[in-house]
Formats: C-alpha cells, sequence, structure tokens
C-alpha cells in the first residue's frame, strides 16, 4: 500500500493536468450540437482508462457512446464495478461565471469549470486509483470494471438498456459511484439512500397566436395567469404538497432517524448564507435536514411564457409551459404520482386552455443497509484518506442508475461522494476542491484492498 500511495503522491500535478485536459471538453449531453465533443469525450476516457492498464473499449449506443474498461485477474476476489459519466449540464448562465465554463481555473484551491465535481473530477479518482495499484503492484486486490455512460444528465435511456442486454458483461458483487458529496468541509460522508425522482412538461395554450392585451385583454383566457394559478395550487400555506394522494405511501421518519439527523453538525445560519438567502422554507414540521433529505417535494424548475426581452410588450401570450419535478422517499411509486400530478393540473385546465402534458423520467428512492460489509470497507478506507471517520447521510438528489443496478444486477451501490453541496452543481462556477480530489483518489485506493478483506 505504501508504493500506491507513494505514486499518487508523486503524480498529483500531473492527475490534476489531466482532470483539466478532461474538462476542456464541452460533453453536454442535452444538445445535440456537441455531439463530436461527447465522442472526444469517449476516446479521451478509453485513453485513460488504457493507459492505466485496464482492458477498455468504446460501447456505441443509439446515442452517446458508453466506455467500458475491466480488470479481472484476482482469483477469488470480489468484483467492483465503478460507474460514472462524462457528461455535463449546460454552462448557462454564461454571463455568471467568473471564468469560461470549459476553460479549467485553479484558484483559491479549486479547480473552476463544469463538470469539475459532477462528475468528471470525482469519477477520475477511481481510474487512478487503479492505475497507481498497477504501475506499482502489476495487480489489484479485487477485479474492476469501469461503466462510463454519456446520458445521465438527460435520463440514461441507453445505459439501462446496456445494462439489461449485458447483464453478464457487468456481472459484480457492488457497485461504487462518486457523484454525491461530503456531508461538509473536513466531514467526509457516505450516503445509504438517495431520493427517488419524476420529471414533467406542463404547456397550456390558449389563443392561435399571442394577443394585444388591451384590445383583447380580459376577454380570452391567458395562459400565463392561469398557469400561474395552477402551479400556486400545488402547495399550500405549510408547505405541504396538495397532489391527491402524494404522501399516501410515505414511510414516516423514525424518532431513531430525525435523532441521528439531529446529531450532525449543521449551522441553518451559515447554511443559509452560503445560499445567498435569509431564511429556510419549506414543509411545516420538519427540519431543513430532514426537507433535504427525507421528505418529498414538489418544485417548478422552469417557467416561461409571452416575451422576456427588454422593455415591455404588451400581450396577452399564447401559451406558457412550466417544467416540474418531484423527489420522492421510500415508498412512493413514481409512475403513479406522475398519473396523480397530471390528472390534478388537468382538473384546473380552465375552458379556453388547452393542457399538453410530458413525462421525462423517474426512479424510486433507494436506501441501503449502512452496515454492511461493503460499508464497512468503504469507512475504512475513507478514515484512512481523511483522517476522520465518515459519517452516514441521506441525499435530497436522485442517481437513477443505482436502482437499476439493485433492479437489473441485484447489486447494492456504495455512494462515495468526495465533493461539497457548495460546489455549484448544476450552476455557474462549478467547482471541486483540488485537496479533496487528491484524498478521494487515496480512499479509492485503499477500498480495492479493504473491499477484499471485507469479502470473508
Amino acid at each position: 500500500m505504501q508504493q500506491v500511495e507513494q505514486f499518487l503522491t508523486n503524480h498529483t500535478d500531473q492527475f490534476i493536468e489531466q482532470v483539466c485536459d478532461f474538462l476542456r471538453i464541452p460533453t453536454i449531453s442535452a444538445d445535440s450540437a456537441y455531439k463530436p465533443e461527447m465522442q472526444r469525450g469517449a476516446q479521451f476516457l478509453y485513453a485513460q482508462l488504457s493507459q492505466a492498464g485496464l482492458d477498455a473499449r468504446i460501447i456505441e449506443t443509439a446515442g452517446h457512446p458508453i466506455v467500458f474498461g475491466s480488470w479481472q485477474k484476482a482469483k477469488d476476489a470480489p468484483t467492483v464495478l465503478v460507474y460514472g459519466h462524462y457528461d455535463v449540464q449546460p454552462p448557462d448562465p454564461l454571463g455568471e461565471w467568473i471564468t469560461p465554463p470549459f476553460e479549467p481555473d485553479l484558484r483559491d484551491g479549486y479547480i473552476y469549470a463544469r463538470g469539475a465535481t459532477d462528475d468528471k473530477g470525482q469519477m477520475f479518482t477511481h481510474i487512478k486509483s487503479v492505475e497507481a495499484w498497477l504501475k506499482t503492484q502489476g495487480r489489484l486486490p479485487v477485479n474492476v470494471k469501469f461503466v462510463i455512460e454519456g446520458e445521465e444528465e438527460i435520463g440514461s435511456d441507453n445505459l439501462d438498456r446496456f445494462l439489461h442486454h449485458n447483464r453478464k458483461l457487468v456481472q459484480c458483487e457492488i457497485a461504487v459511484i462518486s457523484d454525491s458529496s461530503q456531508y461538509g468541509p473536513g466531514i467526509p460522508a457516505i450516503t445509504y439512500g438517495l431520493r427517488g425522482i419524476l420529471a414533467c412538461e406542463v404547456i397550456v395554450t390558449g389563443p392561435k397566436q399571442d394577443l394585444h392585451s388591451g384590445v383583447f385583454g380580459g376577454s380570452v383566457v391567458n395562459p400565463a395567469n392561469e398557469l400561474a394559478r395552477m402551479i400556486a395550487s400545488l402547495h399550500d400555506d405549510q408547505g405541504h404538497v396538495q397532489i391527491p394522494g402524494f404522501y399516501d405511501d410515505v414511510i414516516p421518519l423514525s424518532h431513531a432517524e430525525r435523532r441521528r439527523f439531529a446529531d450532525l453538525p449543521f449551522d441553518e445560519a451559515t447554511f443559509l448564507a452560503e445560499l445567498g438567502v435569509d431564511a429556510a422554507k419549506g414543509e411545516a414540521g420538519y427540519t431543513t435536514i430532514e426537507r433535504r433529505w427525507a421528505r418529498p417535494t414538489c418544485d417548478v424548475n422552469g417557467l416561461t411564457s409571452g416575451y422576456s426581452g427588454e422593455g415591455p410588450k404588451t400581450i396577452v401570450p399564447s401559451s406558457a409551459t412550466a417544467k416540474i419535478s418531484c423527489r420522492l422517499v421510500p415508498n412512493q411509486d413514481h409512475k403513479k404520482l406522475t398519473a396523480a400530478l397530471r390528472q390534478f393540473l388537468e382538473s384546473m385546465c380552465t375552458a379556453g386552455l388547452k393542457l399538453h402534458f410530458k413525462s421525462f423520467h423517474g426512479c424510486p428512492a433507494i436506501v441501503f443497509d449502512p452496515n454492511s460489509r461493503h460499508m464497512t470497507a468503504a469507512r475504512a478506507a475513507i478514515e484512512h484518506a481523511f483522517g476522520i471517520a465518515p459519517v452516514m447521510i441521506l441525499e435530497g438528489g436522485s442517481i437513477p442508475v443505482v436502482s437499476t443496478f439493485r433492479d437489473v444486477l441485484a447489486v447494492d451501490t456504495l455512494l462515495l461522494g468526495w465533493g461539497q453541496a457548495t460546489d455549484n452543481l448544476h450552476s455557474p462556477n462549478e467547482r471541486f476542491n483540488i485537496t479533496d480530489f487528491h484524498r478521494g483518489t487515496q480512499a479509492s485506493a485503499h477500498l480495492w484492498q479493504q473491499l477484499a478483506v471485507q469479502r470473508w
């Protein structure tokens, strides 16, 4: 292990340079104009996996490529599947970036770039830890497989098909994902559960074209006004979601779980200051942590209608659109609730309007045993690398592939985040702490050894 650690230390600057090269590739999966860049991203990963000593290949799909790599020479040892994604969110709004999103900037101990923490930088730690083992020892204590996709930010449809059709290829004992966060600075964490999600779009249309508000205002239904009314009806004054049946299958938080959350260090004033707001808001009767991690939510993600350019334009818009998502907790059915949301909105659609509802994607919430042998291995590896034992947390976000791994491969997942929730994921000025990048790489290297030990 000492040689592995020394290799990682000796190559820290080189690894950062390689990460920056990776971040310069604008792998925006949602925009078809960037398809050539998606191919470049896949080629870059293929080269990195091959250089690390893995048998690598690029697998084409109906969308963006999947990059697969494996090393399977550890006899009678467990097989670990490392998942990551090389696609990133669009960088808009560009004007809010201090430095260009695809020109990585090292400042104040961070790498700033789109994808720095979600997920290029975090995923890269596992590639480098494997490289350290193979370059110094010529072997790994476990067998490893990498599945790195290019469609996580747009629903992972082709990954799901790939996993279903290639069960033997990706068969493993445990999966590892680093696409989450630590609990806070200097407080590493293992995430033992994720909320689920449903995502949709609703479009309401009225007149066949925008109309003069002076001539026609007050005589026809205004889609913007009506959509605003419908959206306002999603919650009551206490923050409770009003979709019929929304809470029917929710399992109440146990006293022990609420106590465990309360015992975590949390300064709400600091939390709010970091977000630039002066008050918390949400479902009445729950703390901020409970709302973020363990209660279901409903949020408008985007809202568009009418004229939004400079100065006035007095119209009755012909249509209005809202993008909506709900975060779900264990036992809630995303398909059932998507149908309930649609029916709720349709029931409020007044005469003079037409409603079009489009469902995007969804996945259930998932929780793992925090005391499994794999969790024990991860705790030991993280404590060695970070110098402090990790806390066990839940995550308010969703990683749909985690449910797919359980459904298709019948395996659990270790969610080991090296980033921070304040790293501006999906926002301007995304970043990744350089020290945590190195700690994550060391933790990954120790994880392979610990998983081999905990097998028995």
